[in-house]
């Protein structure tokens, strides 16, 4: 079945201090199946991680191993979403577009959401996309 997985999940994969039940239950289950996300996912990504390198948090060797494992994962990128959906998402939930992608996406695919971002989370219960760890 899989899930959408948002970037705040895989911050809290990446930094010891950010562990949360919800991530680790995101990361049984990508290992297990596999998950969905938009393409901005892979940026995102990549700026928490560059981010975590300015704050002193990770070194770059840290990141490039980190990026390394997270290529291994079984994570689909899905570069077609739909447009009109994305910005109506935004509008009614008050979300930014880039956050309502991640919404629109398990609404396309009907399946559930990992997230640790309460706006996004708030949006989806309203939306009734079930989230991972409701």
């Amino acid at each position: 079945m899989g899930l959408v997985l948002d970037s705040s999940i895989v911050g809290s994969w990446c930094f010891p201090d950010e562990a949360n039940p919800v991530a680790d239950a995101a990361f049984a289950t990508v290992e297990a199946d596999e998950a969905s996300v938009p393409a901005l996912w892979w940026f995102e990504v990549r700026n928490i991680l560059l981010m975590g390198e300015r704050r002193g948090r990770i070194d770059p060797a840290g990141t490039a191993g980190f990026l390394a494992d997270l290529e291994g994962l079984p994570v689909r990128i899905d570069r077609k979403p739909d447009s009109a959906t994305v910005l109506a998402l935004a509008r009614m939930h008050r979300l930014t577009f880039y956050d309502a992608a991640y919404l629109e996406l398990a609404l396309r695919l009907s399946v559930p959401l990992a997230t640790l971002d309460r706006a996004i989370a708030r949006a989806a219960r309203a939306a009734a996309v079930p989230l991972l760890g409701d």
